[in-house]
């Protein structure tokens, strides 16, 4: 062994130490087999302050040095329990050390207890999300030794993994398997795992039996593993539930197992308790249920019991599968017709009119063999039915259903949410230590909302005017928690950069850096990916840790009274008469962005007040609020459709915007923006807020950016034009729709509270919004459209129109968009929901009539319709209603056309 100079006239102790960190890995086993037990206990001190160390140290050599660390300090505990913590140690899992035949060298030369107990414990841990395991380990000792096979989720999870090593030839997955001694006791514990689906369902090769899936079945199918064993274990897995994903997953299983129906009827109460399950389950259930029922394997009460969970569910193809097998059941065995219309009756409360109707034509088809018996509580099953469905239900069952149709509910109320109240910021941050509380709170959340930001914002002006010293001490523990790293940005301006002051009035930051950045036009808040809205946040910012070290201010004037970002006239008109008292000049930024949140004035009290003010500041606001401020911009509808470019083929997506179509709006924007009465204006960053703009690739591209993700604070920057905001945000909005993005919609309640004009790009929004994939977004649009019709400002023609147009051209689906307007209705507010659909109809049934959902729509209309007692016809409803056949778009339009011309 060649150790380092000098070693010879070291002691064992010391040699190991110095071959830990300058050595080689191959002397550790041979340095440690001089040790005794003592000295080994003594070495470990050290090699724990050398992991500490290593920690901080990011240099080449940490990796070669934590290998050596890692094989000495297992050798050095005696005891199981530490060397399994050591060995366990996240530090040591960048690299995969465990196939390292040097560490299972020092491992093997430990008693056989030992090992065996630092194995147990390994596999007992919880398994890390990342980082190399130390599965090799425990294989080696535990095939060595013959101990029994650990079911800890870190062994099964390493053997899963390792067996689906894809190095060098190798047979399919399934041979494999066959030949491995673990298999027959770890394969069951599989099923005991979450976050598996990707492992399980990943092909190896197309070889048959190379994926776990399919491999389990054969091995069940061989008898390699129990079969019973693993089949309940797979039922007890499926029934208990977990991410979708690994539902999915196990149901493969299942479906590789293919269970017999005797084995399926010997289980077939875990089989119904799968019909409460995700929809794939429960199809699947409802499957093999009808095909034992059908083979007479199952007890006849199990059909009724099954149908009584099925027709409740929303999903109408298992409702229609389940109607189905009613029917089978009633025509293959008459004498159970009475047990089946009754079930089938279950689905008379079904939302879906035409669900309803499939389940009248199954009662009306076996209603005369089932008997009198059943006609009375048909009857009262019956009410529940859809109106349009009274009058055959009462031919049908001999009585009238659903009270008198010549009276039909004309008096319809309204149901709506009340209309959002101002929600005041509240009293302005009265000391230091209330500010770092507050500030602390602000930089630990993940989305720091506008009033939490504006406050902190405000009370480091106000604080630092009054002691500056009292409040940078005590901002100090925040500051200890939360540094200030900034050297420049390759990111967008977010509230976080709140620490930019902090710095400041901590003097970290002194006065002539300050102004090196802002007179030279360079700034650590501000990069290549800021956005327009991050540059107005920066652009405040930088004011403000200018002011705190120079100007002293004794408040901002740009503070919104109400968390939507508006601010009162009144209060504004006052925070300048305070300015003028004290004889001090506002900050450029924060007075254009209080002009851009002050709300119109209209009572002559303030404007005589306003008037009175004396300062440029103040006849530039007496003349802002005079002049109503700044003008909303007129909204032009444009079609954005770029077609393909000059690339063959759309390679990844990476051009995306070739294969879509939109409708967007074009607005000319502010230009310099409106002059105050000395000749001032807006500043750049404000003014850019509200450039121009129109659909262009261009825009696309920038608008597909990260960086464009809205925040709150962007909304609350033009409190009073929501109108522009929609129009320069309506590409994420549209994504929703038309790239099922996810996400941006949950700001349409935002621009619904906020004030202005509500045009054509607001209700575009919101119509993307309401045709979004995703349900939250769906739901966030919902409650947009609640408050709009709530303030009196939804246009119910214009939006219907642009939804029509927007299904007509496929860019919403109508699926998406009858969920979102079934949901609204449901709330009470089904005169809100017509007068969005009745304008809607002509472009809903001017497109293609085979389109998905669109059924739903019409049906929901049509009971819009009947409850707010709508009258007078539609000449495309009526034309559709017109036309021949029995399609579900027809009988629709045919019931709708029918209450209309009640």
């Amino acid at each position: 062994m060649n150790t380092t100079a000098g070693a010879d006239r070291q002691g064992p102790v010391d040699e190991l130490l110095t071959a830990v960190r300058s050595g080689r890995l191959a002397w550790i086993p041979e340095l440690l087999a001089a040790l005794d037990a003592a000295q080994r206990r003594a070495c470990l001190p050290a090699l724990k302050e050398l992991r500490k160390e290593l920690r901080q140290d990011w240099s080449r050599e940490r990796a070669e040095i934590s290998a050596r660390l890692l094989v000495a300090g297992v050798g050095c505990h005696a005891g199981p329990a530490g060397a399994a913590t050591w060995l366990a140690g996240s530090d040591f899992s960048s690299r995969d050390w465990a196939r390292n035949s040097v560490l299972h060298q020092v491992v093997e030369a430990q008693p056989v207890e030992w090992q065996v107990e630092v194995v147990t414990r390994l596999a007992a841990r919880p398994v890390r999300s990342w980082g190399s395991s130390m599965y090799p380990v425990m294989e080696a000792v535990v095939r060595r030794t013959g101990c029994e096979v650990p079911r800890g989720e870190a062994f099964v999870r390493g053997w899963m993994d390792r067996t689906n090593d894809l190095g060098g030839a190798r047979p399919p997955l399934a041979e494999k398997l066959r030949e491995d001694a673990f298999t027959p006791v770890l394969v069951p514990e599989l099923f005991e795992l979450a976050d598996i689906s990707w492992p399980l369902t990943f092909r190896l090769s197309p070889r048959p039996g190379d994926v776990w899936t399919e491999a389990i079945g054969e091995l069940a199918a061989a008898g390699v593993v129990d079969r019973a064993e693993v089949l309940d274990r797979c039922l007890a897995r499926l029934l208990r539930g977990g991410k979708p994903a690994d539902q999915r997953a196990f149901l493969e299983v299942l479906r590789a197992l293919d269970p017999t129906p005797e084995e399926y009827a010997a289980r077939v109460r875990d089989v119904v308790a799968l019909l409460d399950g995700p929809s794939v389950l429960a199809g699947h259930a409802q499957e093999v249920l009808a095909g034992l029922d059908e083979a007479g394997l199952i007890e006849p009460e199990v059909l009724t019991e099954a149908s009584a969970v099925v027709l409740f569910r929303s999903e109408k193809k298992l409702v229609r599968a389940q109607l189905a097998w009613l029917e089978k059941a009633a025509r293959r065995a008459p004498e159970r017709s009475g047990p089946v219309v009754l079930a089938a009756a279950e689905a008379f409360g079904h939302p879906d009119a035409a669900v309803q109707e499939r389940a009248l034509n199954v009662v009306a088809r076996h209603l005369k063999t089932a008997g009198e018996a059943v006609v009375a509580e048909l009857r009262i099953a019956a009410e529940t039915l859809n109106p349009v469905h009274h009058q055959r239900a009462g031919e049908l069952f001999g009585a009238p259903v659903g009270g008198d149709e010549d009276d039909p509910d004309t008096g319809w109320n309204e149901l709506l949410p009340p209309a959002p109240e101002p929600r005041p910021l509240g009293a302005p941050i009265g000391s230091a230590a209330e500010l770092a509380e507050e500030l602390s709170a602000l930089l630990a959340s993940r989305e720091p909302g506008v009033a939490a930001f504006e406050r902190v914002l405000d009370g480091l002006v106000r604080l630092t005017h009054r002691d500056r010293k009292a409040l940078a001490e005590a901002m100090e523990p925040v500051r200890r928690v939360h540094p200030w790293r900034g050297t420049g940005s390759w990111g967008d301006c977010t509230p976080r950069e709140i620490l930019y002051v902090v710095a400041a009035v901590a003097g970290e930051t002194p006065p002539w850096k300050l102004w090196d950045y802002l007179a030279k036009g360079r700034s650590p808040l501000r990069g290549a990916r800021t956005t327009v809205h991050g540059a107005v946040l920066a652009v405040r910012l930088e004011e403000a840790a200018w002011q705190v070290l120079q100007a002293r201010l004794p408040y901002l004037l740009a503070t919104p009274t109400d968390a939507t970002g508006a601010l009162g006239a009144a209060v504004l008109v006052e925070r300048i008469a305070g300015y003028e008292a004290a004889d001090v000049k506002p900050g450029k930024a924060d007075l254009s962005q209080a002009l851009l949140r002050v709300g119109p004035a209209t009572d002559e009290t303030v404007l005589k007040a306003a008037d009175a003010l004396t300062s440029p500041a103040g006849r530039r606001l007496a003349h802002w609020l005079r002049t109503g401020g700044l003008p909303g911009q007129p909204s032009e509808r444009v079609l954005f459709a770029p077609g393909k470019g000059l690339r063959r083929a759309n390679v990844h997506g990476d051009r995306w915007w070739e294969e879509i179509e939109r409708i967007a709006v074009a607005q000319p924007g502010i230009g310099a923006g409106p002059k105050g009465p000395d000749g001032e204006r807006l500043t750049a960053e404000l003014r850019a807020l509200l450039d121009g703009t129109e659909p262009s690739v261009a825009r696309a591209r920038k608008v597909y950016d990260w960086s464009w993700r809205a925040i709150d604070h962007w909304f609350a920057m033009l409190p009073w034009h929501r109108e522009e905001l929609a129009a320069r945000w309506l590409d994420p909005f549209a994504e929703c729709a038309d790239r099922d993005e996810r996400g941006a919609a949950r700001h349409l309640p935002l621009l619904a509270e906020a004030g202005g004009p509500a045009g054509l790009a607001l209700h575009l929004a919101l119509a993307y919004g309401l045709g979004a994939r995703h349900t939250e977004d769906r739901t966030a649009a919902v409650d947009a459209l609640l408050v709009l019709a709530a303030r009196g400002d939804l246009d119910g023609a214009l939006l219907g129109r642009e939804l029509g147009a927007l299904v007509a051209c496929g860019t919403v689906m109508a699926g998406r968009l009858g969920a979102a307007l079934t949901l609204a209705a449901e709330t009470g507010a089904r005169g809100t929901v017509w007068s969005v659909l009745g304008p809607a109809l002509p472009g809903l049934l001017g497109a293609d009539l085979s389109t998905r959902g669109l059924g739903d729509l019409i049906a929901l209309a049509t009971d819009c319709a009947r409850r707010t007692g709508a009258r007078g016809p539609v000449a495309e409803v009526t034309a559709v209603a017109e036309r021949g056949g029995s399609g579900r778009v027809v009988k629709e339009a045919r019931a709708l056309r029918d209450v209309l011309a009640a």
